[in-house]
């Protein structure tokens, strides 16, 4: 689905990312894990065509990421983000059903969409004609589910999704995000550094350290044969040890 290939990022004076290769698999969830300031979320921003590469190119479905196409490949990218990213002016409707207003979609389809993800994201109808900051950071997350959903995207990017909520509600949307992916079998690149949750919801799991690739494989490949002694510190730092995640 996605391959960067000697991909590299400067801001400044910081070396985000150092020229690496990666390739994203069609159909499966792919995390890139790793602690703050790796360059977990600049690969994300680098996929969506937020950020050009320095050096290298990112391809989608085989062909270059290219400015004149960025608008069209969105469309097919859903982006959901820490916090949702939500406009604070907007319902939870007016947030979930931007893109299609703008591209001018029948009332009735809209609707319909709507109504498929509540269901599928279990969003409390009645809420919808709330606004952000009358809604919990689960509704919220919901909603921010529901808007990178919408325009039924070939690939969801999730950047720490679930990263500023309580541990309880944490725990109910993994499980409910597990079965999201399960459900619609999409291609999935999620961002966090949380371990447990890498562990419950990534088929394949990319470890990064200070703008590179460490390591990158199944989660019980990494702790069987770690590449770094980087991989084994992450794996303690976690208080995780592997299949410890909650089913």
């Amino acid at each position: 689905m996605f391959e960067l290939e000697q991909v590299s990022r400067r801001f400044g004076d910081t070396q985000a990312l150092y020229p690496l290769d990666l390739r994203v698999p069609a159909g499966r969830t792919t995390v890139l894990l790793g602690p703050s300031g790796c360059g977990k979320s600049t690969v994300l921003r680098l996929m969506n065509g937020l950020l050009r590469p320095d050096t290298g190119r990112v391809l989608f479905r085989g062909q270059p990421l290219r400015d004149e196409d960025l608008l069209a490949v969105r469309q097919r990218i859903g982006y959901a983000l820490q916090g949702g990213g939500l406009f604070p002016h907007l319902t939870a409707e007016g947030n979930t059903t931007l893109m299609a207003r703008y591209l001018k979609w029948p009332g009735e389809r809209i609707r319909a969409r709507l109504h498929e993800l509540v269901e599928l994201t279990r969003f409390p109808p009645d809420a919808l004609d709330r606004y952000p900051g009358q809604l919990s950071g689960g509704q919220r997350q919901r909603v921010s589910l529901m808007r990178a959903l919408l325009l039924d995207p070939d690939v969801l990017l999730l950047d720490e999704p679930l990263g500023a909520l309580d541990p309880m509600i944490r725990y109910d949307l993994q499980g409910d995000l597990r079965d999201i992916f399960a459900r619609l079998g999409k291609t999935v690149v999620l961002v966090t550094h949380d371990l447990g949750e890498g562990a419950f919801l990534g088929d394949h799991v990319v470890l990064m350290r200070e703008g590179r690739i460490v390591q990158q494989g199944p989660l019980a490949d990494l702790e069987r044969a770690p590449a770094d002694p980087f991989v084994t510190r992450f794996f303690q730092a976690q208080r995780l040890p592997f299949g410890g995640h909650h089913e």
